[in-house]
């Protein structure tokens, strides 16, 4: 009788953890089905208002550049001052909108993944790049990149984010130093790009993958906000992660890796040139 009792008290008991795993596991689909609905709806939004708001910035700056060519001569200084605010100001929003449609449109875009050689997207980027690296000594260090599986749009657009970040970065060395590669960290592929520009304070890492969050002034460096934010999203669409390292002064490494990554390392050879013909000595 007593054995009877515990056998059907631990069956109530193990009834009732079922029964309460099965109402969990219910409330939580529920909840995860009503929060990818809301970032459904909050995606459609942005991108909605985003793209109705930059048919009337378009005319606005293309009134203002019209004044400006047409009438420069007749025109007060303050006012041609004023005009130029208005299409600088203009334009920044324009490109501030773009980027956001850019974010908007990441979780809607099909992830169509390949085996690829990051190397092809490196060079492609730096060619992308290259007026941003006129009249600049820039030495560009590019190491053996592993094959991996990726989508080769979403890629580019990470390498195209993280290098022009480390070429505005820089941008007051004498001589930048730019650096991409992949290392082996815990058995695991970590790709990274790295810099010798201003870094930052550490303190304020976790900022930087929220949109519109920057840690220095629009007036000093250029630029929305959401470079790094795109990236984020990008990386943890292909179930990977992104962290970056930095110092006050002395550069930033960003790393990120990408699952599942391949092994494979042939037939990939590294790089190791300075942009800028008048540099060959410190290339030497």
């Amino acid at each position: 009788m007593a054995i009877m009792e515990d056998i059907v008290a631990r069956k109530q008991t193990e009834e009732q953890l079922v029964q309460g795993k099965e109402t969990i596991e219910q409330h939580v689909r529920e909840r995860t089905t009503e929060l990818e609905n809301a970032n459904r709806e909050l995606e459609a939004f942005a991108y909605s208002v985003s793209h109705d708001l930059l048919a009337p910035l378009r005319v606005i700056n293309g009134y203002a550049e019209i004044m400006l060519e047409e009438y420069t001569k007749s025109l007060p200084v303050e006012t041609k001052h004023y005009l130029e605010v208005m299409c600088k100001n203009t334009r920044q929003m324009g490109d501030l909108i773009n980027d956001l449609l850019a974010f908007s449109r990441l979780s809607r875009q099909p992830l169509e993944t390949q085996a690829m050689a990051p190397i092809n997207i490196v060079r492609d980027v730096l060619k992308d790049l290259q007026v941003k690296q006129i009249g600049r000594r820039i030495k560009f260090i590019i190491g053996i990149l592993p094959v991996c599986q990726a989508d080769p749009s979403l890629l580019k657009q990470v390498y195209f984010n993280l290098i022009s970040n480390a070429l505005k970065f820089t941008r007051k060395r004498e001589t930048a130093i730019i650096q991409v590669g992949c290392q082996k960290q815990k058995g695991e592929l970590v790709y990274f790009v790295k810099d010798n520009g201003v870094g930052f304070d550490m303190q304020y890492v976790n900022k930087l993958f929220t949109a519109f969050q920057r840690l220095h002034s629009a007036i000093e460096y250029e630029g929305s906000g959401i470079g790094l934010a795109i990236v984020h999203r990008i990386i943890r669409r292909h179930s990977g992660r992104v962290w970056i390292e930095a110092e006050a002064d002395n550069g930033t490494t960003v790393y990120f890796t990408l699952h599942p990554a391949l092994t494979s390392i042939r037939n990939i050879a590294p790089i190791h040139y300075l942009k800028n013909e008048k540099a060959t000595a410190l290339a030497k």
